[in-house]
């Protein structure tokens, strides 16, 4: 019996929930996968690409300028952008067609112009934040239920490059990173915006991370990265547990942390690297287990597959595969522009390239393998927007043009 679009996802979240031991509710579509860790599970899909890559479903143009992801759910795909000085999100059918698009305020029209944001989609509700800090809770049809200003409310202050996280919905609340001396992190109800609780926690400004919730023994642990830290808080009270230091050049700390049975890796671009840390049994300390200057990912995070870590460098050009436990370099490779982003599904990996190059990967520790590619050569400005999979599609935003491609089999 064929399974519907809708069961088929719930069946994906309920896999991916039990086995990366990370925790979400009533979440339809999220940054980077069910997990918040690049991995979608449940998918069938092809092997092999033909020599042109696979077949383009639809695309869709003029979203705005933008390096955000579209958030996939059965009925819609959201998407940001930046349409002249305006972030706007928009609504599309399975088609490409625009259902509906409504304006959330300015964006980032400085250096690398663009919206930042992925859609997090929970029930009939949708959730934003633009550069500039303003948080709104949309409908389904696009109306505004609530916004909050995080920078007044908070008191908080701006990054160089604007606001980057991807909102964390957790049950009947919505997590963010206002950043600054007075608020490092907040849970807001998802209903009215009303604050549940804040942290003041290190003092530091918000690094462009999107957090994510794990369960670690008894507790729930909120994992994030703020402008020099690596910062854990009991996600249900709000409370301050510990922080590393996770330092790297322009405060820029992006890729949202992975955790596995008690570990948790970090990683940051311009040389910087990754760290592992092994959380106390109660989750109120980490020590660090090793450092790793290869792997040093500026935006395009990493993949956890069967005890080895997948990703490519920012002063280390290359595509680079480094053992879960010790660190240590398996291999480096040139291929695929030297750097870029990676997903994972249904035993393949999926590396989208800064030259536009989107290739298929052949996992393997010991070597990069790759068995089909193709080039993105709609949209303009850096390929850099995460590429998202779901029921057989592949979706790459590059810019203002969205494309969908078939993988199913």
């Amino acid at each position: 019996m064929r399974l519907t679009m809708k069961k088929r996802f719930y069946l994906c979240l309920a896999a991916a929930v039990c086995f990366g031991s990370t925790v979400f509710s009533q979440v339809d579509s999220q940054w980077r996968g069910p997990a918040r860790d690049g991995v979608y599970p449940g998918e069938k899909l092809i092997r092999q690409w033909p020599a042109s890559g696979p077949k383009l479903l639809w695309s869709a143009e003029g979203l705005g300028e933008g390096f955000s992801s579209p958030a996939v759910t059965e009925q819609n795909v959201y998407v940001t952008g930046l349409v002249q000085g305006t972030g706007t999100l928009f609504a599309l059918d399975h088609t490409g067609k625009i259902s509906w698009k409504v304006p959330y305020g300015p964006d980032w029209s400085g250096s690398n112009a663009g919206s930042r944001t992925t859609p997090t989609v929970a029930g009939k509700q949708i959730y934003v934040v633009s550069a500039m800090g303003l948080l709104t809770c949309f409908g389904p049809g696009g109306e505004k239920i609530w916004s909050v200003d995080l920078m007044k409310e908070f008191k908080a202050r701006n990054i160089e490059w604007g606001i980057t996280e991807s909102l964390l919905v957790d049950g009947d609340r919505v997590i963010c990173t206002p950043g600054g001396p007075e608020v490092m992190m907040a849970a807001l109800d998802r209903h009215t915006g009303k604050t549940v609780w804040k942290t003041k926690g290190n003092g530091e400004i918000s690094a462009y991370c999107s957090p994510v919730i794990v369960k670690h023994g008894t507790r729930r642990l909120l994992l994030s990265m703020t402008a020099k830290s690596v910062v854990g808080l009991d996600a249900d009270s709000g409370e301050y547990l510990w922080s590393a230091p996770h330092i790297t050049d322009y405060d820029v700390n992006p890729n949202t942390p992975l955790y596995s049975n008690g570990w948790v890796y970090t990683v940051s671009g311009y040389g910087t690297g990754g760290q592992m840390f092994q959380i106390s049994p109660d989750g109120r300390s980490v020590k660090q287990v090793w450092t790793d200057k290869n792997l040093d990912s500026q935006m395009g995070a990493a993949i956890l597959l069967d005890g080895y870590l997948y990703g490519s460098g920012h002063n280390r050009r290359g595509w680079h595969c480094l053992d879960w436990k010790t660190g240590k370099l398996q291999f480096s490779s040139s291929e695929v522009g030297g750097k870029g982003n990676i997903i994972f599904s249904d035993g393949m990996l999926y590396a989208y390239g800064e030259n536009g190059m989107v290739a298929l990967i052949q996992p393997n520790p010991a070597k990069f393998t790759v068995v089909g590619s193709f080039r993105i050569t709609r949209g303009s400005g850096p390929h850099w927007a995460h590429p998202v999979i779901r029921s057989g599609r592949l979706y790459v935003r590059h810019g203002e043009v969205l494309q969908v491609y078939d993988l199913s089999r």
